[in-house]
């Protein structure tokens, strides 16, 4: 018999929107925004690229937009970890932050949640103060997997601190297009539901962005200390993050 924590859990862990991104401030207030949820595709995006990200964003059963005030970083450090997934989801472990696992397999990106979330993801656009991802992948259980496909926009914008120091303001924006066989299953009653589990999704991996970088302007050489003791964290991306953190 599964007891109703766990049961809880499990409920709101299949409908993870979050495949990527495991980077991630201080523990601020984190806020939903009011308006309609759009997703802005810059001219850059390949039509392609733009032509699925559309096709996610129509067909989505749930989207969310969760906001988090500015917090102190500094901008090359917040930048390598979103452009190191793999290492990144390393630092979240070592800090104990979260329990996602990212790692490369045949030519793709793949993540596990460490909740039974299990896909593939990719960058589809990366500029200074934007990162647009998509996901594929399935909730794995005793039950049939659950399939679906995720949009994921972190917008961020950098901005001195009344002491002077930078500080990052971000954004996530997610759109979640699930099986339509769960959609019929779950119906219009379930939909309020969903929304509620998505919108607290994207809040976490908000504060996961914010837990990782807290810690790492706190102590660098106990965060470098950490990643160092870990055997399987690649070494090339540790002294690069190394330099960064100004740790000898």
């Amino acid at each position: 018999m599964v007891d109703r924590p766990t049961a809880r859990l499990a409920r709101r862990r299949c409908l993870v929107a979050a495949f990527v991104l495991t980077v991630g401030a201080t523990l601020g207030t984190f806020r939903p925004l009011q308006a309609a949820v759009t997703l802005p595709i810059p001219s850059a995006v390949p039509a392609g690229d733009r032509k699925r990200l559309e096709e996610v964003v129509r067909q989505s059963f749930v989207s969310t937009q969760q906001s988090a005030d500015a917090y102190p970083v500094r901008p090359e450090i917040f930048e390598y970890l979103l452009d190191h997934p793999e290492f990144a989801s390393h630092v979240t472990r070592a800090l104990k932050a979260a329990r996602y696992r990212i790692w490369q397999e045949q030519g793709a990106l793949w993540l596990d949640d460490g909740w039974g979330v299990r896909g593939t993801f990719w960058t589809v656009y990366a500029q200074p103060g934007l990162r647009l991802m998509m996901a594929q992948g399935a909730y794995q259980s005793a039950l049939p997997d659950i399939k679906g496909r995720a949009v994921v926009a972190l917008a961020y914008g950098f901005q001195p601190s009344p002491t002077g120091r930078p500080q990052v303001a971000t954004t996530v924006t997610s759109f979640v297009e699930i099986d339509s066989g769960v959609i019929r299953v779950i119906g219009k009653v379930g939909g309020p539901l969903v929304q509620r589990k998505a919108d607290r999704e994207a809040r976490t991996l908000l504060k996961v962005f914010a837990k990782v970088i807290r810690l790492i302007e706190e102590n660098p050489a106990d965060v470098y200390a950490r990643l160092k003791a870990r055997p399987d964290v690649p070494k090339p991306e540790l002294e690069e993050f190394r330099k960064l953190l100004g740790v000898p």
